[in-house]
């Protein structure tokens, strides 16, 4: 049974289920350019907190092979709610906040809530490979669906021009889906995992 932390910021109780560290596979299948990348992947992903008003989230995956595991991707970021910075909010860059900091509740969160019962949230990602997304969609209940709204990526990264990623909670189990428009292609299916809670 997945135990919920009851630690957490009035924010991130929509996001709760996703805390720990999550291991498991997934698979690759995905066509660019007119090669086909497919094969099985091992990977690791954490949510944590520290007290904010977001989740800490980094991952690894690795192509599972007969002699050696190839390293794919490295990527941290931070997930919240999406809600207006106000006064009691530090930033941007190292500004402090100009109000005295106001402990939000449940209440105040339950405005937040959509009109098809979710909440809006916002994700911004970066990988190991010079790519920078923010993704913005929706949490409803142990479901998310988000969007690219914005990808940066450095010169020399490869092409990467969109995504839209599904996490849900099912049986007990992260199950995650990754669509991209890459290399050239249209968006489409790339990957996807089942992973299992560690810590």
């Amino acid at each position: 049974m997945i135990e919920l932390p009851t630690d957490l910021p009035a924010d991130l109780v929509p996001l709760s289920w996703l805390v720990g560290v999550w291991e498991g596979t997934g698979v690759i299948d995905y066509e660019a350019g007119g090669e086909r990348f497919d094969g099985e992947f091992a990977h690791r992903v954490s949510f944590s907190h520290d007290g904010g008003d977001y989740l800490n989230y980094s991952a690894s995956a690795w192509l599972l092979g007969e002699e050696r595991r190839t390293p794919l991707v490295a990527e941290m970021g931070y997930w919240r709610l999406s809600r207006p910075a106000g006064p009691a909010d530090a930033g941007p860059g190292l500004l402090p906040a100009v109000a005295a900091p106001v402990e939000r509740t449940a209440d105040d969160v339950e405005l937040l809530r959509t009109k098809e019962g979710g909440f809006d949230i916002e994700a911004s990602i970066v990988h190991a490979d010079g790519v920078s997304e923010l993704y913005l969609g929706q949490v409803r209940g142990p479901r998310i669906d988000i969007a690219t709204d914005a990808v940066v990526r450095t010169a020399g990264a490869k092409v990467y021009g969109a995504a839209t990623r599904m996490y849900g909670l099912v049986d007990q189990h992260l199950l995650w889906a990754w669509d991209i428009a890459a290399l050239g292609a249209d968006l489409a299916s790339h990957a996807s995992a089942r992973l299992a809670r560690v810590e």
